[in-house]
């Protein structure tokens, strides 16, 4: 018996759409595997300054670059008058806030902002919790981390006039900078977990760079790439009349 014979007669819509989907999904794979190769340097340098040796702060003003993932240690007062409690910060499942209170550094008009941990919501959001701040000299011992300038909000806040708001929804350094009337360091210090100047709970997560998650995805494209042309092929592959086989002998 004759077997047919299969003929590749590429169409024209499933060709057009092919050569459309085809690179955008291997050149979103390949983005997702440069991400990931960006996010794997991030975390390089991540592990290796929270392994060295904390440095002072000191006098002199940093840049974000240079003090970002250092273990820093200070001395220097809490200034509460220009505190904020960062909402919606959730632990275990309950909702409170962030206290974040800037650090005055003896000998200079800089201050640098220390995240002291959490806290949950007081009775309800009119009744902000109480936040007991030392006024003796403390030392502060915690990580610097550069606040993201990514995050979601249903309008811009715009500057800080009037009283001072007690409650912001994200940690605006530039907002925060321009608010108040003496200079700030560019990072945010995590006070370390056993530090005794006067922190809440304090369970922060190490970085996670999400580079899994990157190589995740640019699996999942190539596939999808490999799943289009599969169907390409199939849906443009005819099967011919049997006898087509034997006449081409």
């Amino acid at each position: 018996m004759p077997l047919p014979k299969y003929r590749f007669r590429p169409r024209l819509l499933p060709t057009l759409a092919t050569l459309a989907l085809l690179p955008l999904m291997l050149w979103l794979g390949f983005w997702q595997l440069d991400r990931a190769q960006q996010k794997r340097a991030l975390q390089m340098d991540y592990d290796a300054r929270i392994a060295a040796q904390a440095v002072s702060l000191g006098r002199q003003r940093w840049s974000a670059q240079d003090a970002r993932f250092r273990r820093i240690e200070i001395q220097g007062y809490y200034e509460p008058a220009y505190q904020i409690l960062l909402d919606n910060r959730v632990h275990k499942g309950a909702v409170g806030y962030h206290v974040i209170t800037p650090l005055r550094i003896p000998g200079s008009d800089l201050r640098v902002l220390v995240n002291r941990g959490w806290v949950p919501v007081g009775r309800d959001r009119q009744h902000l919790p109480p936040i007991e701040t030392p006024v003796d000299e403390q030392s502060v011992m915690g990580v610097a981390m550069v606040p993201s300038e990514r995050y979601f909000t249903l309008a811009d806040p715009g500057p800080v006039t009037g009283d001072w708001p007690t409650v912001w929804q994200n940690l605006d350094m530039q907002r925060y900078a321009q608010a108040v009337p003496f200079p700030v360091q560019p990072v945010v210090l995590l006070l370390d977990a056993h530090s005794p100047a006067a922190g809440f709970v304090r369970e922060w997560v190490r970085l996670d760079a999400g580079i899994a998650t990157h190589e995740s995805y640019a699996f999942q494209w190539f596939s999808l790439a490999l799943a289009l042309l599969g169907i390409y092929l199939l849906v443009n592959t005819r099967r011919g009349p049997a006898g087509d086989a034997d006449q081409d002998e």
